[in-house]
């Protein structure tokens, strides 16, 4: 157990009832203010993120934790394959609060390598519900095919595959209306691609960074070019 978390319990394997939750919840709380008496005061007044975070809704990649960020500071947005398609009212709506009501200046898509969703296409698994929410991972899978069977095994194919797919989030979030509008109106945004590796904890930053529309696109082409081998 992490020492600085001695006071409450952190391991999975050891909270198995609601109730459990609740007393780790408390513990945490009386942290928190041992820490600093008037953090929840704080809190509850307003929340002033910088960040809007779009991730993958897996239980191994929580967004303040592993970048270290306190409540308040990262307004977040999950679903299963960090995926921004022009239809999931969820998502859109979600952009819309954070840019215009919130005024976060970056919003970061975050995939991570072994996503079982991102996996799911790459095989052209059939699995639920979720293989009408995963269609545009396949049609990137179908697009980037020759480049993706150039790599020598699965592993180096899904891994590509993860990182191809927070490009093409990118993509789609600097072609929403919110985010046009957003830079028309010159109020700053930035979007980001960032890609985690759960086997070590590390972020890493796809290269894609832009303020506005002209940079998205070039730099989103570019990176696809990095990575496949394409002009």
């Amino acid at each position: 157990m992490n020492s600085r978390h001695s006071a409450w319990r952190t391991r999975s394997d050891e909270l198995n009832t609601v109730d459990e939750l609740l007393a780790n919840n408390r513990a945490w709380a009386r942290e928190m203010l041992g820490n600093d008496p008037e953090f929840f005061s704080r809190l509850a007044a307003q929340q002033e993120p910088q960040f809007l975070w779009i991730g993958c809704s897996d239980s191994r990649v929580p967004a303040n934790q592993i970048t270290g960020l306190q409540p308040g500071n990262v307004f977040v947005h999950r679903n299963v394959a960090n995926l921004v398609p022009g239809e999931d009212l969820n998502s859109h709506s979600v952009i819309q609060y954070a840019v215009e009501a919130l005024k976060v200046r970056h919003i970061i898509v975050c995939g991570h390598y072994g996503c079982g969703g991102v996996l799911a296409a790459l095989r052209g698994e059939r699995v639920g519900l979720v293989d009408y929410w995963l269609t545009g991972i396949r049609a990137l899978r179908d697009r980037e095919q020759a480049a993706l069977d150039a790599l020598p095994d699965e592993a180096s194919r899904h891994a590509r595959l993860c990182e191809l797919n927070v490009i093409e989030q990118v993509f789609n979030l600097s072609r929403t209306l919110v985010v046009k509008r957003a830079w028309d109106s010159g109020q700053p945004l930035h979007l980001h691609g960032l890609i985690y590796d759960v086997a070590d904890g590390l972020l890493q930053d796809l290269g894609i960074a832009a303020g506005n529309a002209t940079e998205a696109g070039a730099n989103c082409a570019a990176a696809r070019e990095r990575l496949t081998g394409s002009g």
